[in-house]
């Protein structure tokens, strides 16, 4: 017999900057009654800083090595609910240990809906460029075939709230569990 939800896994949340990653993530937490992680926020309570400024003073190499640290540690067992940083699948070693460790959940959305989201938001690093729309373009072009690769369950998130992503994500990984997928 399946364990419930709340029981038997970490679940990763993995998506472009903007896509409701920590939002989605403390809501899917709170309702499965499971902890709720967020990578970055770790890395900043690691590094004493925000990550813009961990990116202005050590580059985004340092930033990335932190968070494949965190990533490790993060994913070995337990149950909860991991939100993770936007470039997360930018390494192989991130993507294995996602895949390999807790139930992956792509939160898939258009650039487009993500700049109308963040079009205001100063604090992300790799959108503070003279186009941020095309910036998130390319973001997409180059991520989402390695966020596919690294998920097992794709959301095309679109428009809806915030608890009626959680209840489709629920939905899911409950099917998934009937089905006798990890």
């Amino acid at each position: 017999m399946q364990l419930p939800l709340n029981q038997c896994c970490v679940i990763s949340l993995i998506g472009l900057p903007g896509s409701g990653k920590s939002t989605v993530g403390r809501q899917l937490a709170r309702r499965l009654q499971v902890a709720f992680r967020d990578s970055d926020h770790e890395i900043e309570q690691r590094s004493g800083c925000s990550i813009r400024d961990l990116f202005a003073r050590e580059g985004e190499a340092r930033f990335r090595d932190l968070e494949s640290e965190v990533i490790d540690e993060l994913t070995r067992g337990g149950s909860g609910v991991l939100s993770t940083g936007g470039g997360v699948v930018l390494r192989e070693a991130n993507r294995q240990h996602l895949r390999e460790r807790t139930r992956v959940v792509y939160l898939n959305s258009s650039p487009e809906e993500l700049f109308r989201r963040l079009r205001h938001d100063r604090s992300r690093p790799l959108l503070q460029v003279a186009d941020p729309l095309g910036r998130l373009r390319e973001l997409h072009t180059q991520r989402d075939p390695l966020y596919r690769e690294t998920a097992r369950f794709n959301m095309d998130i679109g428009r809806p709230s915030v608890a009626s992503l959680v209840n489709m994500i629920v939905k899911q990984l409950e099917h998934a569990d009937l089905a006798g997928a990890r």
